[in-house]
């Protein structure tokens, strides 16, 4: 049955309205997002640590510059870069604005990959987790915002949780911790940058466009760096060891990443978003366990919850909380009564995962019990 307007307008000679389309679920884009992102992580500590290339800033460049073409194929060939045209950009605005932000993002692609070199993935994405406390630091200290007592209160849970995790690490290296250290406060200082640029409406850019802006800075940047410092020990046969379709599947990866990231914004909302990242980095943890058979210990599990805790609460608040804890309460009451079977199930599947996983972190911390790998 139409609506009430639509019903108006064949009443007064209007023509109706195309039935509509089936969309896909946002949860789909949700999926691809989670799956590529946790990918690209993934595949760059396997290219960096397990196939033994030692080449983040080489690896880093590439990235950049696969980047670049896509995109410039994409302006040439496609309208998905059209909005490109509305920012005002010229010779200076792109010295003095997307230059600085590219050099903040270089260096925290070239400090995020170096870190896998010293650290596990499961460790480095606790790290992370004071991202948001790293940009809060930064916008107040580029006047961006004015201090605020409640909030610095907010984040500290982040700051205790990633702190007790950060003592319950097994593999915990000094240099490799520091390196991460640096790439998240570089990534703070892009952030506050890309928030100033982008406070003027003229500047507002979808993330594949400021890609399309940002990537050959990047490359030009990284690109230096190698020639100085990665070029001189690099050979032909170290790219033909890991491989030349290798290395072309992990750039196509990272760049699908920020197509999905549009896709993304584009479906959900802010809540959404919060909450994929969050369930992004627990699987990713999950995942580091599983394929690298990186030790996590108990007292990380904990610290690194509180840790989450705090960052879910910071970008949500009370109010946002405590509106999805009343929608989950009657979501599940819902199922209950509708499919107690399927929620009893359920329940059972959980509790079953839950246990084995608990199992399987206690053999990978305890010394001399990890769970035996075959030899490759």
């Amino acid at each position: 049955m139409g609506s009430p307007n639509d019903e108006r307008k064949l009443e007064s000679g209007g023509v109706a309205p195309a039935p509509p389309t089936r969309s896909i679920h946002p949860a789909f884009y949700i999926a691809l997002w989670i799956a590529l992102s946790s990918s690209v992580i993934l595949f760059n500590k396997w290219v960096l640590f397990s196939a033994k290339f030692d080449y983040p800033l080489f690896l880093t460049t590439w990235h950049m510059a696969f980047a670049t073409l896509m995109t410039q194929l994409m302006a040439k060939f496609t309208t998905t870069l059209d909005s490109r045209h509305k920012v005002p950009m010229n010779t200076n605005t792109y010295m003095k604005a997307i230059v600085p932000i590219g050099i903040m993002f270089s260096l925290s692609l070239i400090f995020g990959n170096f870190a896998y070199l010293y650290l596990s993935v499961s460790f480095i994405q606790m790290l992370k987790a004071t991202n948001a406390v790293a940009t809060l630091l930064a916008t107040w200290a580029f006047g961006m915002a004015a201090p605020n007592l409640n909030k610095l209160v907010n984040v500290s849970a982040i700051v205790i949780g990633v702190a007790i995790a950060s003592f319950g690490e097994l593999k915990f290296d000094g240099l490799g911790f520091i390196i991460q250290v640096t790439g998240i406060v570089c990534e703070a200082l892009r952030l506050v940058m890309v928030q100033r640029l982008l406070s003027s409406d003229e500047f507002k850019m979808d993330p594949l466009v400021s890609v399309y802006y940002y990537a050959p800075a990047c490359a030009v940047i990284n690109g230096f760096f190698t020639i100085l410092i990665e070029l001189p020990r690099m050979t032909m046969g170290d790219i033909l060891q890991v491989g030349l379709i290798t290395l072309i599947a992990n750039a196509f990866v990272a760049f699908l990443l920020n197509v999905s990231v549009v896709l993304l914004i584009g479906k959900t909302n802010a809540v959404v978003l919060t909450m994929s990242g969050v369930l992004k980095d627990i699987l990713l943890v999950v995942a580091s366990m599983v394929i690298f058979g990186d030790p996590v210990t108990l007292q990380q599990y904990f610290g690194y919850s509180i840790a989450l805790a705090g960052l879910v609460y910071y970008k949500l608040g009370a109010e946002k909380l405590q509106q999805m804890t009343t929608d989950a309460k009657l979501t599940i009451n819902e199922v209950r009564r509708s499919n107690p079977a399927g929620f009893k199930l359920g329940v059972i599947c959980g509790g079953l995962f839950f246990i084995a996983f608990l199992f399987m972190s206690w053999s990978r911390g305890v010394p001399g019990s990890s769970i035996p790998t075959p030899a490759a």
